[in-house]
């Protein structure tokens, strides 16, 4: 009797376990198609909650997995929808409920999103594999075979993908910048205009093609492709300097100044390398516009930002004298009939020649004076003197030293000097070395400038 007892009852757990087995089975893929429904209704809360429900009682329930990554993403949770997808990955069973094509492509943009390049790549990878007709999986892979520094590789994927679909314009964009950074202007020129035609609010295309432009030397054409980039306000501030630079190139320094007045009142980052260009290069307008007070000022304040930018030191050392020294103040700053007079003094006060002729040139003036008092130099006995003053902020070369012989050897004069608001590089000194030609430095000037003021005021 026990024994029929035990049967029985053994036979009952088996039929409750069987039953509850086949609800389940017949329930979870009415739940599944309920949940897939929430969802695309936009119901994410009901999603987690029913996919969480489904998961307690079976975690490895891949559509569930999947339906509760969307839901997730759907609430801008991007960190729990990665772990639902990496679930469903490690589970690994695809089919109409979970597209195999589109978790791989979700997979990979939160992989990308959260810096997991290497895995994003292998998505992509795998995607050229199993759907290999979608050009943008060969633009994709192409991308971050760039990021990982494979070039050669990231051109043949943009390549193919631009060979399947002409209209992406992002691997267009994406081969462009390459092919600029790898020294191919006009393929890369070529590119970018292509990303333009298929996008024409491509801010950063239009930026790249104003920076080939300009290292053709096409500064018009420059100009408007930097205009189009200055939209987008993350590039604003670079467009203007660029187009500042255009102008300078142009030697519109009037224009350039204007531009890059405009890009230092965009700044937000002082450190920034477009606001040290910026003002650097306003700092260049200044100074050979004799505005050297506010060249002095962009020079401190990039100073005080990054000390080893370019020659900024250098710069406020040289023109010390300027803050000190009223006479050097007068000569670098003045106009152009005050500076004449103010060679001119210095030759008939400081050198105690006479004036018989006088010419202005770029960046100075060029005086021919004698010994004494004769009215008629080229008459008289005595040896004429050219003497040139520049102010110019950089040291001479050579070159000045050829160009004043040039000019002596037209004039029939045999002796010269150069006067400089600066200095002689070491080229300049041994070429002039063994000619009738003295050089005089900024130290000499200074001293001749307060000479003649002494002599005046007397």
């Amino acid at each position: 009797m026990s024994f029929v007892v035990v049967l029985i009852l053994i036979l009952g757990v088996g039929v409750a376990f069987l039953s509850v087995f086949i609800v389940r089975m017949v329930a979870a893929p009415r739940q599944s198609k309920a949940i897939a429904e929430a969802l695309k209704q936009g119901h994410s809360a009901v999603v987690v909650r029913s996919a969480k429900a489904l998961l307690q009682r079976d975690p490895h329930n891949v559509a569930a997995h999947w339906y509760l990554a969307q839901a997730y993403q759907a609430e801008g949770k991007p960190e729990l929808a990665l772990m639902e997808l990496k679930a469903v990955s490690q589970i690994g069973q695809f089919g109409p409920e979970v597209p195999e094509v589109e978790f791989r492509a979700r997979i990979a943009i939160l992989y990308e999103r959260f810096n997991q390049v290497e895995d994003a790549l292998k998505e992509h990878i795998l995607l050229t594999k199993i759907d290999p007709r979608t050009a943008s999986h060969f633009m994709d892979a192409g991308r971050l075979f760039e990021a990982r520094g494979k070039t050669d590789v990231a051109v043949n994927y943009l390549r193919k993908a631009i060979e399947m679909d002409e209209r992406l314009h992002i691997a267009h964009h994406a081969l462009g910048l390459i092919l600029h950074r790898t020294k191919h202007p006009m393929e890369a020129k070529a590119e970018l205009e292509a990303a333009i035609k298929w996008n024409p609010e491509d801010y950063e295309a239009y930026y790249y093609v104003g920076k080939i432009l300009k290292e053709m030397s096409d500064f018009t054409a420059a100009l408007l492709s930097f205009e189009k980039a200055s939209r987008s306000p993350e590039l604003r501030l670079k467009c203007l300097v660029e187009r500042g630079g255009c102008y300078m190139s142009q030697g519109s320094l009037d224009k350039a100044a204007l531009e890059l007045e405009r890009a230092i009142k965009q700044i937000k980052d002082e450190g920034a390398p477009e606001s040290l260009y910026g003002r650097y290069f306003l700092a260049m307008c200044y100074e050979k516009s004799r505005d050297l007070d506010r060249a002095i000022e962009q020079w401190e304040r990039i100073y005080a930002k990054k000390p080893g930018f370019r020659d900024v030191a250098e710069k406020l050392t040289q023109y010390q004298e300027y803050r000190t020294d009223d006479h050097m103040k007068d000569y670098l700053t003045c106009g152009r009939e005050e500076f004449a007079d103010m060679c001119k003094s210095v030759v008939e006060v400081s050198l105690g020649l006479s004036i018989r002729d006088f010419s202005e040139i770029q960046n100075g003036v060029d005086v021919i004076a004698v010994e004494g008092d004769s009215d008629k130099w080229m008459a008289a006995k005595k040896i004429p003197t050219l003497v040139r003053f520049l102010r110019v902020s950089d040291n001479l070369d050579d070159g000045s030293v050829r160009s004043l012989l040039d000019q002596m050897k037209k004039l029939g004069v045999v002796r010269g000097s150069i006067v400089t608001s600066s200095g002689f590089s070491r080229t300049a000194l041994d070429f002039a070395e063994n000619r009738s030609v003295e050089l005089l430095t900024k130290d000499k000037l200074q001293e001749m400038l307060a000479k003649t003021s002494s002599a005046k005021r007397r």
